[in-house]
């Protein structure tokens, strides 16, 4: 069974969003053994300057190294990254397990995204969307498609 990690930065507070994350959590124990691993955003003054955000995302990124799995197969949600079809991502999925990749790690940046030294160290850069969605939604978001991946590779109607 895969063992799949969503290490984000940043803590679900909004009872909604932890409630989606929790259904989808539940139906995701059948699939593979998912962990859920928050890191704390660094915090910033109310208007930063670029070389504010810049240390911070570079102390985000050691945090978020010191949590990575050994062998883990790393994929960063970003929106530099390759908008996939939930297919595309199944087929993905469905690889990395072929290829034997045991471990499986989905990185979710803060609010103000991922340092540029862990998306070069990600085996797979992803964007959900060209539009812009709140950390704490694409993480119910990247949980269903992980949920709707597993369906798919299944061969079960849930992804119809």
């Amino acid at each position: 069974m895969q063992r799949i990690t969503l290490l984000c930065v940043g803590k679900l507070k909004e009872k909604f969003y932890a409630g989606a994350a929790a259904e989808y959590q539940k139906r995701l124990s059948r699939c593979c053994k998912l962990e859920i691993v928050e890191l704390p955003e660094e915090r910033l003054p109310e208007d930063p300057s670029p070389a504010q955000i810049e240390a911070a995302l570079a102390r985000e990124a050691e945090a978020i190294r010191a949590k990575l799995p050994p062998s883990a197969i790393l994929a960063a949600l970003c929106v530099e990254g390759r908008e996939r079809s939930s297919e595309d991502l199944a087929r993905l999925m469905n690889e990395w397990a072929n290829r034997g990749e045991s471990r499986v790690v989905f990185l979710i940046g803060g609010s103000h995204g991922l340092h540029g030294s862990v998306k070069e160290e990600a085996a797979e850069r992803i964007s959900m969307s060209p539009m812009t969605f709140p950390h704490h939604l694409a993480r119910v978001m990247l949980l269903e498609q992980i949920y709707r991946a597993y369906q798919i590779n299944a061969g079960t109607r849930y992804h119809k």
